[in-house]
């Protein structure tokens, strides 16, 4: 089935075909048929808000395809970008779970498909089905470390020529290892990669340039290539 937004779409998840690879979804398939049938699915154009922070949290979000950016914004409407989601990951489950407003706000980057489960539901589901408990739990864990691997990134950087030499490196975890060093698919704009780091737009662009002068980053479009991630390292202090 074909999405107005020409997404592939399923309405049941105990046969998606990518459920086995996904961080949340991949549960036994009884887990997985208990919570379709307390699944709402919905399909959402690029730039829609499922939810904005300090929101009653009135449930539970399944990204199934797409991305999402998560952001936080100041008293003075400067916004931070904390990270992006991508497709498979629980979103919002923190604040149901605690009965506090959402505490990031979620923007699609795409056109993204998104499963909905209020959140009475959710919470019957997890203190019902140990399997689907600790699949929340481990994501939950999961989202913890990648908050302290920001705030390592951010907090101790000196400059923010460094906060930005981080940023790549730890793409560079999951770049793709090939002869010529790492590559990147890196579906931001510097304004996005700007929001992320706590800086302008025009000083990623001038940083960025800077990076392909010295050779140590090469940028093709959304590609990037690290040819030696040796030399960003010797860009971080700790």
């Amino acid at each position: 089935m074909r999405t107005p937004y020409n997404l592939s779409a399923s309405h049941d998840c105990t046969i998606c075909p990518e459920r086995e690879n996904r961080r949340f979804c991949d549960m036994p398939k009884d887990t997985v048929t208990r919570m379709n049938e307390i699944t709402f699915t919905s399909f959402y154009p690029k730039g829609s808000l499922l939810f904005v922070e300090g929101e009653k949290a009135r449930g539970v979000f399944i990204l199934c395809s797409g991305r999402v950016k998560l952001t936080t914004s100041s008293a003075e409407g400067r916004t931070l970008i904390l990270r992006n989601a991508q497709a498979g990951e629980l979103l919002g489950s923190s604040a149901v779970i605690s009965g506090k407003p959402y505490e990031t706000s979620i923007e699609t980057v795409e056109p993204c498909q998104v499963n909905f489960i209020r959140a009475d539901h959710f919470m019957t589901l997890i203190e019902n089905d140990r399997v689907a408990m600790l699949a929340v739990a481990r994501q939950l864990s999961e989202d913890y470390h990648a908050a302290q691997r920001e705030v390592r990134t951010f907090g101790l950087a000196q400059t923010t020529g460094e906060k930005l030499a981080r940023l790549v490196l730890d793409w560079c975890t999951t770049g793709e290892k090939t002869d010529q060093g790492v590559r990147l698919k890196v579906l931001m704009t510097h304004e996005e990669i700007a929001q992320m780091i706590g800086t302008t737009r025009e000083t990623v662009t001038r940083l960025l340039s800077q990076l392909r002068r010295k050779k140590i980053l090469e940028i093709k479009g959304s590609t990037f290539l690290v040819p030696h991630v040796e030399m960003l390292e010797s860009m971080v202090s700790v």
